[in-house]
Parts: structure tokens; C-alpha cells; sequence
């Protein structure tokens, strides 16, 4: 496990000076030169029994095996955690029927990192931020906030700084097929965006994820975000961002533009192959995408070590579908 302690402390907006705490990975291979972890999106069952989906349950059973055979110190979970209408409380049943009951494999018994999506805000988040006190597996400090890891054995460093886009953009109902409208509130956003941008400024890392719900690149039923376009894409070409990761698309999908790497990683419940927005991206920057309910759903899994991050997108049949490589950043 973590030491996760001092993650609470820089998890607060207000500490904005904080210099940044690293999480030290427990491993047990000692000669071991990388970070490897699991990124999984729209993963959040049904409100009712079964409580799962069929491609839930492939998903988790596949995620258990490429943690085993590959290797996983850690999972993001990057929203849409409980369908359709988040938690109700920290005692919600939820919690044991759509996560615990189904991530059973002993390889999945590690850190989860965690971020809201809408359909969490149409419940109760700070209930899942509180459930982080319950579950020794479960990490979710904040609405947002930052991890740091050294790679094993190098001086090279890993930053992913977690965000909650629907704060920052507003909720979504997707059975209106809406796009946000705005944010709840402003000056939540902007105080939020004033973290990001102060975290990004000051990053030395050489690689910089960011992660949250809502995509900014996608080709499928939501499409690119306008407000993420607006406010976050400039920040991430500006700071050198390795990549974004997100789901809100229930799809896996790969694209490359400003020398970022954009990866849509929703296919932990459900699976769809709409391509309606294919021609709202830029052009020649998509390198894969797919939706084929055939593949069970899927997810990616991560590897950084000196030099390079590889993004292996791999579906719940069992065979990876698509490999891309981004170098360290130059900063």
C-alpha cells in the first residue's frame, strides 16, 4: 500500500505553495525500473441487480489478469463510478455490489485513485470522497488534487494532477444528449483552474499527466468539450502536458495533437461505436479508436520508465488492441 498522508494536505486548493509530497509505490521486484498502472472509465454498474454490467464484470476480470502478467501499482478511475445517479451516502450498498464485489482480483487489491464524473454529481461525492476513510484501496482526497511518484531506481519523476471537469464545466444529463452548461459554480472553476495552472507552471516532472471525466478531443456521441477546449487544452500545450487522460465517451479511442496524447478510456461499462463527431477533431490526429460491443470493454494500462510512457489499450477479451509511445517532456 501508500503512504498517503501527506496526499490529504496538497489534495486542499488553498495550499497552493505546498512543495509536492511523493507517494512511495510499494514493490516487491527489486529490480524494477518503472511505474506501471491501470486507467478505467465509466466502470459504475447499474442502480439495479445485478448491480453490474457483462461488461463490467470482463472488464474487471481482465483488469485483474493485466495487473498479474503486466504488472499494476495503482488504478485511476476516472469517473461515472456509480451509475445512473452516484451514491447516496458513505453506507450506499453501491459501494460493495458495483466495486468491491467485483474488483475481487488480488492483483486489484491496490491504490485507486479516484475523480468524479456526472453521473456521480447527480449523487452525492462527497460521500465517495469520505468513502476513502472505509476502503484501505480507495483514494479519493478531493474533488481535485495531485499525485507524485519517482520511478524505481532513476531520478525521473511522474506528476498526474486529478481534475473534476464537471466543477469546472458543469453537468451534463446524457439522456438529453446535453453538453455542459457552465459550472454550478464560478468561483469553484476558477479556483480550481488557478490550481491547475499554478500546478502545471511549477511542474518539473518529466511526465505530466492530467486526468478527469469530460474528454477534449473525442469523435464518438459527446464530442470535444468546448469549455475544456477553452480553458484547459491552452494550458496543457503551454506547461508541455504529457497527455490527458478521460472517459464520458463509453469507447477507447487515441489521439495525438500539439505533441500530446489525448486517450478516451470509457469502456468499463458499456460500449459504443458512434463516430458522429469524427470530422470536430483536427485533422489526421485520430490513431485509433474502438466501440465494437465484440471486444467486452476495455481499459489501458500504463507504463513510464526514464525515458518513455507506453499507453496499451487493451480489451476485455483479452488482447491488446492499439500501443503508442510518448517521449519524456522537454523542457
Amino acid at each position: 500500500m501508500m503512504f498517503l498522508q501527506q496526499l490529504f494536505i496538497v489534495a486542499l486548493p488553498a495550499v497552493l505553495c505546498y512543495p509536492p509530497s511523493f507517494i512511495d509505490l510499494e514493490t516487491k521486484d527489486g529490480n524494477r525500473s518503472s511505474i506501471r498502472f491501470l486507467v478505467v472509465g465509466d466502470w459504475g454498474g447499474l442502480p439495479n441487480a445485478p448491480f453490474i454490467t457483462p461488461i463490467e464484470r470482463a472488464t474487471a476480470r481482465e483488469m485483474g489478469r493485466t495487473a498479474d502478467q503486466l504488472g499494476a501499482d495503482f488504478v485511476l478511475a476516472l469517473g461515472d463510478n456509480f451509475y445512473y445517479k452516484g451514491v447516496k451516502s458513505v453506507d450506499d450498498p453501491r459501494f460493495q455490489e458495483t466495486f468491491e464485489n467485483v474488483y475481487t482480483a488480488k492483483s486489484l487489491n491496490i491504490p485507486w485513485f479516484v475523480v468524479a464524473g456526472n453521473h456521480d454529481h447527480a449523487g452525492n461525492v462527497l460521500a465517495q470522497i469520505e468513502y476513502s476513510k472505509v476502503s484501505p484501496r480507495w483514494n479519493f482526497p478531493y474533488y481535485y488534487y495531485e499525485l507524485n511518484f519517482r520511478i524505481p531506481k532513476m531520478d525521473s519523476t511522474l506528476t498526474i494532477l486529478m481534475l473534476d471537469t464537471v466543477l469546472l464545466c458543469g453537468n451534463t444529463d446524457d439522456f438529453l444528449d446535453q453538453k455542459p452548461q457552465g459550472p454550478r459554480s464560478s468561483v469553484q472553476a476558477n479556483r480550481q483552474l488557478l490550481w491547475l495552472q499554478e500546478r502545471m507552471a511549477r511542474s518539473k516532472s518529466d511526465f505530466l499527466l492530467v486526468a478527469g471525466h469530460y474528454p477534449v478531443w473525442s469523435i464518438s456521441e459527446h464530442g470535444p468539450t468546448d469549455c475544456l477546449l477553452k480553458r484547459l487544452r491552452p494550458l496543457l500545450v503551454k506547461y508541455k502536458a504529457t497527455a490527458y487522460l478521460c472517459g464520458h465517451d463509453h469507447n477507447l479511442q487515441y489521439l495525438k495533437e500539439s505533441g500530446i496524447g489525448y486517450v478516451v478510456t470509457g469502456a468499463g461499462n458499456f460500449m459504443d461505436p458512434d463516430i458522429r463527431h469524427r470530422n470536430d477533431v483536427p485533422k489526421n490526429s485520430l490513431r485509433f479508436f474502438t466501440g465494437k460491443a465484440s471486444t467486452l470493454g476495455g481499459f489501458t494500462h500504463m507504463e513510464v520508465n526514464k525515458k518513455k510512457l507506453t499507453i496499451t489499450f487493451i480489451q476485455a477479451r483479452g488482447t491488446s488492441l492499439y500501443r503508442a509511445v510518448l517521449p519524456k517532456r522537454d523542457l
